[in-house]
């Protein structure tokens, strides 16, 4: 059994595909962690007005679930306001970037499939 608690490990400050700003980064797990195609499971903290940069995606699938905060998603040409309770699916060959537009933390949990 494995297990990982986000909230009890110490975060990375990192910027992510060039976005604005220091974001929190923690990752739970990676690689050989999955006997599966998972590539990473992670938890990340975008502060007020940072961002993940708008970068495109090869052959792979992205969910991002938001914990807390709001924020604006771009997927390929589409932008849209996602809440805490969103799961975005970022298909494969796609482009996208996420933006926190509150005035506080942004908490989300990424993890990425390969096909």
């Amino acid at each position: 059994m494995k297990i990982a608690n986000y909230l009890e490990q110490e975060p990375i400050l990192t910027s992510s595909h060039n976005g604005n700003g220091l974001l929190k980064d923690v990752v739970l797990f990676q690689g050989d962690d999955f006997q599966s195609n998972i590539r990473f499971f992670r938890y990340m903290v975008l502060p007020a007005g940072t961002s993940i940069g708008f970068h495109k995606h090869e052959d792979n699938e992205e969910l991002y679930v938001v914990l807390k905060g709001t924020g604006l998603m771009k997927v390929n040409e589409e932008e849209i306001e996602v809440k805490p309770g969103d799961v975005i699916i970022n298909e494969p060959f796609d482009s996208h970037g996420l933006t926190n537009t509150s005035g506080s933390d942004m908490e989300i949990l990424v993890f990425e499939v390969t096909r």
